[in-house]
């Protein structure tokens, strides 16, 4: 019998796969001596191997390849796999899963088209060649590739969660060397130019260093948002063995200066010649250098400078400063013993762009990004990613980091003065609402403007409404109502300027598919005309507090007497929230409203449950041990429209194993019924529990305990 294969050489065609996968910028495929293959993951490559002694067999001769990555390839968490080469498979490629299939071959070599899956871990894999024989009983023989494979993200495949439908783009936020940070106060930031050179020999593997000595598995390092959270923890060294050491007192002596570096390859050359964090960072430069990590992975990124940004030490949503009785400022934060918040006149992070499947529709695209160590988030100096979209619209229950980005962007910057009269100790005496976040930038695609700002963007609007509209102070607004700090901080009112005062009213019990109202009680206390700005607003939110869906929403202006009243009031008919309802059907109203003449705001909310009926379980009070009994489900379909693809699901421990039943489509308002046969394993009182799911109803649940008793007793 002939013996394996034994291979003489496996090629990859690193500079010639290159230019498809659009990684022939990097210095490591050029390598004369050793040129390395990189690749983008969902997109395929051609690789060759070349036989010794004799000719692949087809039927008799098995050849597989074996990519690993990290430390402990395992095929069970995507990182190891083995492909058995199969002359005659005829099957497309799947971007879900690891694909080979023939090009050609000759007498001694056959050549192969090869792809990754779009969701396989990013960085360095290994190969390995095995062949054997049919039914031989001969160990396999194994061919070592001897250099290293990079595989990295791939924003071209609409099917990785880092596509950017805009290719245009990629040419900026990808492929782009050399770019610009803006520095500097408001009124006088200028760009500086940086650069990335994502593309140097040194980027990938010192960032591979940074992946190593990161607690990031090696499984989640195709996740776009569990890297890039990594990332930002990585870049900065406060806690861990990361690649910069930031430092603002000027102090450095024993590193480089700040101000001193043109870009992010010298940094990452030191940091992997040492394997030790490099003396200095600050943001700009933190931003510049997760620019740099992120475009050499695959991942979009752009740098953001935000004039005159917010430290919110203690999650109030404000920049609090305190002022004793002499009206002197005081040096500490009274109410923070641990910090206390501050101004920077620009602050630097970064923009990455990706979906977001972890988040409601309508949540991706850019996520930001901060690499500057400022405060904790989950136990590491760490920031992001946060969905711009979250962060303009307020929902500090998204992952991650929204409200710290909010106060970022949009506090309010709140005066206080010590007052004994006051719960808090201190009165607010001023409260500014458009100081922070005076305009954010980035550079602008396609230019570069290197003796001016004509390559400046503007992307303020992406992060908060125009300051000053009620847009902006409902998105403020909707993030202090779900941050509990916050919500005493804003609800202390300014003093002599609160004559009016507004009652949301708490809604009673609604059923599915009945209307219900939004209404504000309003008194004018007092002796002038006001005019108000008013908001009513319904939407859906997950249990979480995660907001789904707006359902309705309106808003005007409207005068008042002195001494009078008012009711505002809005309709939510049933057809408008019944297709927008999420699982538990918990709705949120909201209420805003701001008076003209003393700026007097307030806000309110009320989160109720639509009520929905429950799952009836018929079933004697006692049943016999391990016999047959008839148990029977039912309810009536509250919804004025046909539920389609339902199914009930049942369970009881010691009673029975989940149990799913499908059900037929049922008509509006028909009864629900099904009956299944139970058999009790153990003797006392057990439970049942049944829940009801569709496309058009979820969460319709019902339980019911019964007595299993032995007839033997």
């Amino acid at each position: 019998m002939p013996e394996n294969l034994d291979i003489e050489l496996v090629y990859l065609y690193p500079k010639e796969n290159s230019t498809s996968h659009k990684t022939d910028k990097f210095e490591l495929v050029h390598d004369e001596e050793n040129p390395i293959a990189i690749f983008r993951r969902g997109l395929k490559f051609t690789m060759a191997i070349r036989f010794s002694g004799r000719n692949f067999e087809d039927d008799m001769d098995v050849v597989k390849l074996i990519f690993s990555f990290g430390k402990n390839p395992n095929p069970i968490k995507g990182t190891k796999v083995s492909i058995r080469l199969d002359p005659k498979r005829t099957d497309p490629e799947d971007h879900n899963n690891w694909y080979a299939g023939f090009l050609g071959r000759s007498a001694d070599s056959i050549t192969l088209e090869v792809s990754a899956p779009v969701q396989c871990p990013v960085g360095i894999w290994s190969l390995q060649v095995e062949t054997s024989r049919a039914n031989s009983t001969l160990p396999p023989t194994m061919f070592d590739y001897e250099s290293e494979i990079y595989i990295l993200f791939n924003p071209w495949n609409s099917h990785d969660l880092v596509y950017m439908p805009d290719e245009r783009l990629l040419d900026e936020y990808v492929l782009t060397d050399v770019g610009k940070i803006w520095v500097g106060p408001w009124g006088s930031s200028r760009g500086r130019e940086w650069v990335f050179g994502q593309f140097d020999g040194c980027v990938l593997p010192s960032a591979m260093l940074m992946f190593a000595l990161s607690e990031l598995p090696d499984a989640s390092r195709g996740d776009p948002i569990k890297t890039t959270r990594c990332i930002s923890k990585m870049v900065n060294s406060n806690d861990d063995d990361g690649i910069l050491v930031g430092r603002w007192d000027g102090e450095y002596e024993d590193g480089t200066a700040p101000s001193s570096w043109t870009g992010s390859v010298d940094i990452m050359q030191e940091y992997l010649d040492n394997q030790h964090p490099v003396n200095y960072g600050q943001c700009w430069v933190f931003s510049g250098v997760a620019t740099t990590i992120c475009r050499a992975l695959g991942i979009p990124s752009r740098v953001v400078s935000n004039l005159v940004s917010a430290h919110d030490a203690n999650a109030t949503l404000t920049v609090d400063k305190y002022y004793n009785e002499s009206n002197e400022e005081m040096d500490y934060d009274p109410l923070n013993p641990m910090g206390e918040d501050s101004i920077w006149n620009y602050h630097v992070w970064n923009d990455v762009w990706m979906a977001r499947p972890d988040l409601p529709i309508g949540y991706g695209g850019w996520q930001a990004i901060d690499a500057t160590p400022q405060e904790t988030s989950s136990g590491f100096y760490q920031c992001g990613p946060a969905s711009l979209e979250a962060i303009k619209k307020g929902q500090v229950g998204f992952n991650y980091d929204i409200g710290f980005m909010i106060a970022s962007v949009n506090a309010d910057l709140m005066r206080w003065k010590v007052d004994p009269k006051s719960d808090l100790g201190y009165t607010k005496i001023y409260c500014n609402k458009y100081h922070i976040g005076r305009m954010i930038l980035t550079k602008q695609p396609y230019i570069f403007d290197p003796n001016g700002d004509k390559d400046r963007q503007e992307i303020t609007n992406q992060y908060k409404a125009k300051e000053g509209t009620p847009a902006e102070r409902l998105s403020l607004y909707n993030a202090v109502r779900c941050t509990e700090l916050a919500k005493s901080f804003y609800a202390l009112p300014d003093p002599g300027l609160e004559d009016l005062k507004f009652e949301l009213q708490e809604l009673e019990t609604i059923k599915i598919g009945e209307s219900f109202s939004v209404v504000v009680n309003i008194k004018n206390n007092s002796d002038q005309v006001r005019n108000i700005k008013a908001v009513l607003s319904a939407g859906s939110i997950f249990y979480t507090g995660v907001k789904a869906h707006v359902i309705k929403k309106a808003e005007g202006k409207f005068k008042m007497g002195p001494k009078s009243t008012e009711h505002l009031k809005m309709v939510v008919k049933a057809d408008e929230y019944l297709e927008k309802l999420v699982e538990y059907c918990i709705l949120k109203l909201y209420a805003v409203a701001t008076v003209e003449e003393t700026r007097q705001t307030w806000a309110d909310e009320d989160d109720f449950q639509v009520t929905k009926p429950n799952i009836d379980i018929e079933i004697p009070a006692e049943i016999p041990i391990g016999k047959a009994t008839k148990i029977t489900l039912k309810f009536r379909n509250p919804l004025k429209k046909i539920l389609t693809r339902c199914k009930f699901n049942l369970a009881g421990p010691t009673l029975l194993r989940n149990q799913i039943l499908p059900y037929q489509d049922v008509k509006p308002g028909a009864m629900v019924k099904v009956t299944t046969h139970i058999v009790p394993k153990m003797t006392g009182e057990q439970k049942i529990v049944a829940t009801f799911s569709s496309k058009e109803l979820l969460d319709i649940t019902g339980s019911a305990k019964v007595e299993v008793t032995d007839d033997d007793e």
